[in-house]
């Protein structure tokens, strides 16, 4: 599965636009107590590996569901953090979305 930020595959012809597609994923408040519990922490990259696991899942549900359309790439594709805080603690939401594509 391809995936891009850009509109279109160069080198490729799009046959069909298949729709958009969405992937979530959630880092539970226990990351703020791990990333303020010391600098090295955070300077070592435990923060990091963190939102990129999350980044990850997200990218894989998002494949899923091109895959079950009939994709093969995803284009234009976007990933937005954001901080869910009242009721849902200190919780990051990260969500990657894109249109579903096929190429030949």
């Amino acid at each position: 599965m391809i995936l891009t930020s850009s509109n279109t595959l160069e080198n490729k012809r799009i046959i069909e636009y298949k729709g958009l597609v969405t992937g979530e994923s959630l880092i539970g408040s226990n990351i703020y107590k791990d990333l303020f519990s010391g600098v090295r922490d955070v300077v070592g990259g435990r923060y990091e590996e963190e939102l990129e696991k999350a980044r990850d899942i997200a990218f894989k549900s998002m494949e899923e569901k091109a895959e079950k359309l009939g994709a093969n790439a995803i284009i234009g594709l976007k990933i937005s953090y954001d901080n869910l805080g009242g009721t849902m603690g200190n919780t990051i939401l990260v969500t990657a979305y894109g249109t579903a594509i096929s190429f030949e």
